[in-house]
């Protein structure tokens, strides 16, 4: 058993531990930090997912760092060009050198004593456990279980004599020409993966128990191409990210405050794109809001033009069994099918199954309150990437890696050897961490720390708020443990403000 002691300790190399890692470096060329991934390879969800058509549903222009301009043409990009991206920009900043691929983090416990994380770490091809001391984690691992999806328990489902298909999970040898595929789901992924299907060759119906809000949008942004002939790439990322930070932020408070008003717009564009002898109320008007749910981004219309080519076809109903040779619908209705694509969602998983503890006693994150959505009560010199909800992931990873690099300095500064978010005295009233109604949301909310109804102890899920809150530090709910002096330890200081990494 080896032991190693680092600075900074990230755990994931996908798009949130790469910006964090960029941000850290920059800040404290002189201090030690790596990161630790689990695969063999970088990316993330942009590695793992291999299914026909997988892109981003998010402009890559607010998806993208602020820190690497965006140079392609295509605003809402395939896979495969975000994994180049992640590729390009860990070689360019020297990322790469401090990624430590195999090996999972699979406990981490705060030593006060210490003022340090004992790590320990699995190596993925041996087993062996290394055991890694760090004065800072952090965590990003993003939101899911990487190892399996979620999938209902499909009534019948051995019945059926054909494959039956995660997206999570996709086989690299699958023959879709000519086949007849049932997705069943009605999110993003069902979205993507139906048109890329059908223009395949396969024959494709869509079931879903209830519709979705699908919009439209152009696949390139003509602004950007526009200004690209004539500025800097950074001047045209810059300006064209604000362009679309505000777009975002203007759609979803309309969303909040006049949603007829914008079901409307949804469902006209849907009409637009169908035709009016489209049965639209069937198959795309849910019962809830847009933004109680994430709305489904299509570029170019590419999910309608397969609808209206007859590629797709679109079934609301429920199912009531598996058979041998599809699915029986509880209408009645028999559904027939080569293959069967279960686009059913995420199991939902926001510390990749870490055990954490501090000083040996085990810590349950349903337990913890969220702190300006970068720390968690009662867990020291610790981090948690999550990013939007609602706009692009890394809109708010950005934010806080940023902020943490902020706390840092100032605990430098101050010889401050540890941080923690602690409760107020006279307790604190809770309520779910998100605020979006998403199945693989609310089958998971039990298991997630939970926020407040005031600062700091919320999300404000909105940029400006979010950029203007995590600017500084404040002494607000958060306790500075000073290093110790002749075995002993001051009391802690108060901070009222420092100034922000530049």
């Amino acid at each position: 058993m080896s032991t190693e002691s680092l600075d900074m300790l990230i755990v994931g190399a996908g798009i949130s531990g790469i910006g964090v890692a960029y941000h850290y470096q920059k800040h404290f060329p002189n201090k030690t930090w790596q990161i630790v991934e689990s695969r063999d390879a970088l990316g993330g969800t942009w590695d793992l997912f291999r299914y026909p058509g997988i892109r981003s549903d998010s402009d890559m222009y607010t998806f993208g760092y602020q820190f690497k301009p965006w140079t392609s043409n295509k605003a809402i990009s395939p896979g495969e060009d975000i994994l180049e991206y992640l590729n390009e920009t860990v070689r360019e900043f020297g990322i790469d050198k401090n990624i430590r691929f195999g090996k999972r983090l699979v406990s981490a416990d705060w030593d006060g004593e210490a003022a340090v994380w004992r790590c320990g770490l699995k190596d993925m091809a041996t087993g062996e456990l290394v055991t890694l001391s760090s004065r800072f984690l952090f965590m990003c691992s993003g939101y899911y279980n990487y190892d399996e999806g979620y999938e209902p328990d499909f009534p019948g489902r051995e019945a059926f004599q054909g494959p039956v298909i995660h997206p999570q999970h996709w086989p690299e040898d699958v023959d879709i020409a000519g086949k007849r595929i049932i997705i069943i789901g009605s999110g993003a992924t069902a979205i993507t993966l139906a048109p890329t299907l059908a223009e395949g060759g396969a024959t494709v119906t869509l079931l879903q128990r209830s519709p979705t809000y699908v919009i439209s949008r152009p696949a390139e942004d003509p602004l950007a191409n526009r200004l690209r002939k004539f500025l800097p790439a950074s001047w045209t990322h810059g300006i064209v990210r604000w362009k679309n930070i505000l777009m975002q932020m203007f759609l979803y408070q309309l969303s909040r405050r006049r949603p007829q008003v914008v079901k409307g717009l949804l469902l006209k564009g849907i009409r637009a794109q169908l035709g009016p002898d489209y049965d639209v109320k069937k198959h795309f008007k849910p019962s809830y809001n847009p933004w109680d749910q994430r709305i489904c981004l299509v570029p170019d219309g590419d999910f309608f033009k397969a609808i209206r080519s007859g590629g797709v076809t679109m079934v609301t109903d429920h199912i009531d069994t598996f058979t041998l040779k599809g699915i029986r619908l509880q209408s009645g209705e028999q559904l027939q099918a080569d293959i069967i694509i279960s686009a059913t969602g995420l199991k939902m998983e926001l510390m990749a199954g870490v055990s954490v503890s501090v000083n040996q006693k085990p810590i349950r994150l349903s337990e913890l309150v969220n702190y300006k959505g970068v720390m968690v009560s009662g867990l020291p010199n610790f981090a948690v990437s999550m990013g939007y909800t609602n706009a692009s992931w890394t809109l708010k990873t950005d934010l806080v890696g940023k902020y943490v690099c902020r706390l840092i300095r100032y605990m430098d500064k101050k010889s401050f050897r540890s941080v923690c978010p602690v409760l107020p005295e006279e307790g604190l009233e809770t309520i779910p961490i998100v605020d979006l109604q998403a199945g693989y949301i609310q089958r998971a909310l039990d298991s997630l720390p939970r926020q407040g109804k005031t600062m700091p102890w919320r999300l404000h899920m909105n940029y400006l708020l979010d950029s203007w809150a995590l600017r500084r530090v404040t002494r607000d709910g958060l306790q500075f443990e000073p290093e110790k002096k002749n075995g002993s330890t001051e009391p802690a200081m108060s901070v009222e403000r420092i100034s922000s990494a530049k």
